[in-house]
């Protein structure tokens, strides 16, 4: 290396073109494809369709893009959704951007909000980022009351 040129000597691009470059293993692993969680988007016009006449347990997700707590709550959703498919446990999200209608059916005021229906009735709802434990243990309980009905008195 010369004194005046302090990052080393410059080539010209046909000497460049002569030197052969060296094979680098490629660094990088391959993503596996991720499965597609099966949530339904559901607006005004079709939540009847979505949650009300659906049996088994589903869960309504009130969101909107720009909440942050929302996008957080979304990869869990996804996992649920993936992992409670053969339970029969339905996720659905509502964008009450362009739901307006639905969310002040409910009194949605604060997002996320979670709310459990069963058989299509709501059930409860749970307002904040649910951490997944917390929402696997509400859909456990639901699906445990919706396989065991309470037993009927006899009078």
């Amino acid at each position: 290396m010369d004194v005046g040129e302090p990052f080393g000597s410059v080539m010209s691009p046909k000497e460049s073109e002569t030197i052969p470059s060296p094979r680098r293993p490629l660094m990088f692993l391959r993503k596996r494809d991720r499965p597609v969680a099966p949530i339904v988007h559901a607006e005004d016009g079709d939540f009847n369709t979505a949650v009300w006449e659906q049996p088994g347990v589903t869960v309504v997700d009130f969101w909107a893009p720009w909440c942050g707590p929302c996008r957080m709550m979304e990869p869990i959703l996804e996992e649920v959704a993936i992992e409670r498919v053969d339970d029969g446990v339905r996720i659905v999200k509502v964008n009450v951007d362009r739901a307006p209608q639905v969310s002040a059916l409910y009194g949605i005021r604060s997002i996320p909000t979670l709310m459990f229906f069963r058989d299509g009735e709501a059930q409860f709802e749970m307002v904040g980022l649910v951490p997944k434990p917390v929402l696997e243990r509400e859909i456990g309980e639901l699906l445990s009351s919706v396989a065991s009905p309470p037993d009927e008195q006899v009078g």
